[in-house]
């Protein structure tokens, strides 16, 4: 952080966050890297206070002004731990007063990286994991690694930059209203528990499947995900649209460094008439995504976060009373979607440094079913948290590539 710089505000998608943290959903995300080798928590401990000088930004802790939140700098340092909570455990609130709003922790040859979400997105939590493999790589190989880095190389200026305010258009069109979509039925886990499944597949015979289809891999997965809400919806609720939430990164349309939170959402509906076959309702996924990706949609779904602080009475009243406003944003937000799909995408990492990787993985906690989709050479992981007692959807999903003869491995936690 700049010597100058002690404290700066929260940007608007971190108040949403704020706003609408509880037990179950803490708004918290899990990115984790496994290696070939068993973790020596000693050395882990020396790499995360290295990556902490690249990463100052996410020294912080967030406090409650009378208006809106602001993170304000610490030196206070992240003790490394071994496992014991549930991934994405809970990161702000009263019960952990006083602590920084990450951990970093291990498991036999796994390092996760769990981060509250109003800190920084999916991308900001990768690459400052990337950051802590690196440096714990290079200490544990003294001499193999030290021309090489993982850090993006933006300034510092860049890196806490509130991207949202930066390329916000007050003059442009907000994105038009979704109708409510089918919310996934059944009891949820007692105790605001969730239950966190990791699935495993070949990314080139997934790929290969989506090709045939002549469709993107994410449009190929979030066409499944339908199908399996389909199999398991309702005969009452079969009028309701099926909504596929998608994250999208949006460094990719405006340019941006930073690590704090810099994406929206996409989303693709479908109203199932019980004739649809999966290569049709693929390319129809398929064309609709390619849509919502269109640079003029992106920026209108970036402005209805914006218009938040826009909006006079947002901006003018206490906290206390903004919280609760902000809250039902999100809950009318929320009853727009079905499930969530956020494709991380590709991991890459430099040549030197794959040997001793054995991969990645990833999981978002969340109050409706959320899969993380990413890959690391050929190993497509798939990380899903569900607050459901009922496994039907996950276990339909799973079957639509068990059926085409591929091969998949499933772990589960149990319930936490």
């Amino acid at each position: 952080m700049a010597d100058n710089i002690t404290w700066y505000k929260v940007d608007n998608v971190a108040k949403v966050f704020l706003a609408t943290y509880n037990r179950r959903d803490t708004r918290s995300f899990r990115v984790c890297c496994t290696l070939k080798e068993r973790i020596n928590p000693e050395i882990l401990q020396q790499a995360v206070n290295l990556s902490v000088r690249e990463r100052s930004q996410f020294q912080v802790r967030i406090h409650k002004g009378l208006f809106w939140h602001y993170l304000e700098v610490t030196d206070k340092m992240p003790v490394v731990s071994e496992e014991v909570d549930r991934p994405c455990p809970t990161l702000y609130g009263p019960e952990v007063e006083g602590q920084l709003h990450y951990k970093v922790t291990y498991w036999n040859n796994r390092i996760n990286l769990d981060m509250f979400h109003a800190l920084t997105d999916g991308n900001g939590g990768m690459e400052f994991l990337n950051i802590i493999v690196q440096n714990y790589l290079k200490i544990t190989h003294p001499g193999k690694f030290e021309e090489i880095s993982m850090h993006s190389g933006a300034s510092e200026d860049s890196l806490t930059e509130d991207s949202f305010k930066k390329f916000y258009d007050k003059k442009g069109k907000n994105d038009p209203s979704l109708p409510k979509a089918y919310q996934i039925h059944g009891l949820k886990l007692g105790y605001d528990q969730l239950q966190f499944f990791e699935i495993h597949m070949s990314a080139s015979e997934v790929l290969k499947l989506a090709k045939a289809e002549g469709v993107s891999l994410t449009s190929y997965l979030g066409t499944r995900m339908m199908m399996a809400l389909y199999e398991n919806m309702p005969s009452l609720q079969k009028k309701k649209p099926i909504t596929i939430s998608m994250p999208v990164n949006l460094r990719n349309y405006y340019p941006s460094e930073t690590s704090r939170n810099f994406f929206n959402s996409v989303y693709v509906s479908h109203v199932f008439d019980g004739t649809e076959n999966l290569g049709d309702l693929a390319r129809e996924y398929d064309e609709s995504f390619k849509q919502e990706l269109q640079p003029e949609r992106i920026a209108a779904r970036m402005n209805n976060y914006e218009k938040l602080e826009e909006i006079l009475f947002i901006r003018a009243v206490p906290l206390f009373i903004k919280n609760p406003v902000v809250a039902a944003f999100s809950r009318s937000e929320n009853s727009k979607v079905s499930a969530i799909i956020s494709n991380i995408g590709k991991i890459q990492v430099p040549d030197v440094i794959k040997p001793y990787i054995e991969g990645y993985s990833s999981f978002c906690s969340s109050n409706v079913l959320f899969m993380t989709v990413s890959s690391y050479g050929d190993d497509l992981t798939f990380g899903v948290a569900s607050p459901y007692r009922n496994t039907n959807i996950l276990r339909q999903f799973v079957k639509g590539f068990t059926d085409n003869g591929m091969e998949v491995t499933l772990y589960a936690t149990e319930i936490v």
